[in-house]
């Protein structure tokens, strides 16, 4: 079998390569990446056959449809979430470069298409109810519209909708952990104010979160697991995927070894939305009002269908993410590796 995975080198491609080596390792990889990674790199990424480029140019087509060529499957996993301040970038990514795929898979026939879509693809939930509701894959797949990550969500899948040939399934998974992801979402979510990880695993005093921030959250390999089961069963449709716990503030508190403080949740978003502006931080309050917003997600189909279960819960692979994040750890792709200089986006 040949599979073409876009994105390869970040976070759930890099589990995703893990995952083909342990458990099909005859399997052909071809990976497409806009900055693949060093040929020394090793495992996982010294197995696959490396594409460099972009999807966002507007020649992308041409070039995907030469990497296609002979495809059995396509894994879309290439998404941006930076630069925050520069929102036609991310357009031209999330949504022009999910276009291309499409377009290029159609013309290569391809005949199954896999996309990475999120839990910030669903419709809020109403608001004040304790605990939130878990809802199925026939929950209204229409965005947070104060998410501009949400909305290219959205987006993205209904473009999938009009899809006709090759069977289609999208993931809608939590948050997305693991270790050697800590640099990259350290640097995407905190930017600068990343290095506080250590200080705060160091003896944080407090941290303060409003009540209502529960959202669901996922391990990357159990995410790549559920991958090569879709890839294994050329499965259509949605699948929602989460660990059975969801990550709450006291288990936030927990991971960085602080006492949780609760604080009204217009205070937390104008002080996150003051040092956006300012370029202190790269998190929009958009990704604030996500959390608030989402609902948390019943993976019954996931588990009925695909034989899928998490290995992990939210709490190992929040805790082990912290611990990476404080020792500087990160991967080996460029995406991943660490860095000195975080940044602002």
């Amino acid at each position: 079998m040949r599979v073409v995975v876009t994105g390869a080198s970040g976070n759930v491609g890099t589990a995703l390569l893990r995952a083909l080596a342990r458990e099909r390792p005859e399997w052909r990889v071809t990976g497409i990446a806009r900055r693949p990674p060093h040929p020394e790199a090793g495992p996982p990424y010294d197995r696959v056959r490396w594409v460099s480029l972009d999807l966002a140019s507007p020649d992308a087509v041409s070039g995907l449809r030469y990497a296609l060529e002979g495809a059995d499957a396509v894994v879309h996993l290439a998404w941006a979430i930076q630069p925050s301040h520069q929102p036609a970038v991310m357009a031209a990514v999330n949504l022009d470069g999910t276009r291309h795929v499409v377009e290029a898979v159609l013309a290569a026939g391809v005949p199954h298409l896999v996309h990475a879509s999120s839990l910030g693809t669903y419709a809020p939930v109403p608001r004040g109810r304790t605990p939130k509701p878990r809802v199925d894959e026939s929950w209204p797949a229409t965005g947070v519209p104060a998410s501009l990550y949400s909305r290219h969500k959205a987006v993205a899948e209904r473009l999938l909708d009009g899809v006709e040939g090759p069977v289609v399934a999208r993931i809608r998974p939590g948050l997305v952990l693991q270790p050697v992801a800590g640099s990259e979402i350290g640097r995407y979510f905190l930017g600068p104010l990343a290095a506080g990880i250590r200080l705060a695993r160091a003896g944080l005093p407090v941290v303060p979160l409003p009540r209502e921030m529960v959202a669901d959250a996922v391990h990357a390999d159990d995410v790549a697991d559920a991958l090569v089961r879709i890839l294994d069963q050329r499965a259509g449709g949605a699948f929602n995927l989460a660990a059975e716990d969801p990550l709450s503030p006291p288990v936030i508190a927990e991971a960085l070894r602080a006492r949780w403080v609760p604080v009204p949740y217009t205070v937390l978003r104008g002080v996150l939305s003051a040092s956006w502006y300012a370029r202190v931080q790269p998190t929009d309050t958009g990704w604030l009002d996500l959390a608030r917003a989402v609902p948390l997600l019943d993976t019954g189909r996931a588990r009925s269908e695909l034989g899928w279960a998490p290995r992990h819960t939210a709490r190992e692979a929040l805790l082990a993410l912290t611990a990476a994040m404080s020792a500087g750890r990160g991967g080996r792709s460029p995406v991943l590796e660490p860095r000195a200089d975080q940044g602002t986006s």
